[in-house]
């Protein structure tokens, strides 16, 4: 009984953690606290297509709480399997399971949907730029480019 409240509340810990990725940072709307009060260049132009992309977030520790947490949760419950040796093994067994696993879950939990915006600048230049999906854009859509470089959000005009 106790070691089944240990391996519920791990889990809960661990997909607490991974759901704390700040995803609303790739949205055209949210600005860095390093952009504001910052000048920023604007162009205007129009979208030239659409595309709908996936944003891989996280990549600051990759599935490091995922992997932890997930081989945590595998040795525990290999651990509960068999004895002496045999207890051993699926213990290691679980554990490897378990890391695998987190993994894969915590890289999925970490996915933003996103748009791949192809947009003609008034000066005639073709740029793209990847943001959050959190509005509909359309070909023809006039729109508001701030920032340059590797700091760029589009907008609606």
């Amino acid at each position: 009984m106790k070691l089944t409240s240990l391996s519920a509340l791990t889990l809960v810990g661990v997909l607490g953690l991974a759901g704390c990725a700040n995803t609303d940072l790739y949205s055209g709307d949210v600005y860095s606290g390093s952009a504001a009060k910052q000048s920023q260049s604007v162009t205007y132009g129009t979208v030239v297509s659409v595309r709908p992309v996936t944003i891989q977030a996280g990549d600051e520790n990759p599935n490091l709480i995922g992997t932890v947490g997930g081989g945590v949760l595998g040795g525990i419950a290999g651990s509960t399997i068999g004895g002496g040796t045999g207890r051993s093994l699926a213990t290691a067994a679980g554990a490897i399971a378990g890391a695998m696993v987190g993994s894969r879950a915590e890289d999925k939990l970490n996915q933003v949907a996103a748009v791949e915006l192809e947009i003609r600048t008034d000066m005639g230049e073709n740029l793209v730029v990847v943001q959050k999906a959190d509005r509909t854009w359309q070909s023809g859509q006039r729109v508001r480019l701030v920032g340059s470089g590797s700091n760029m959000s589009v907008a609606p005009y």
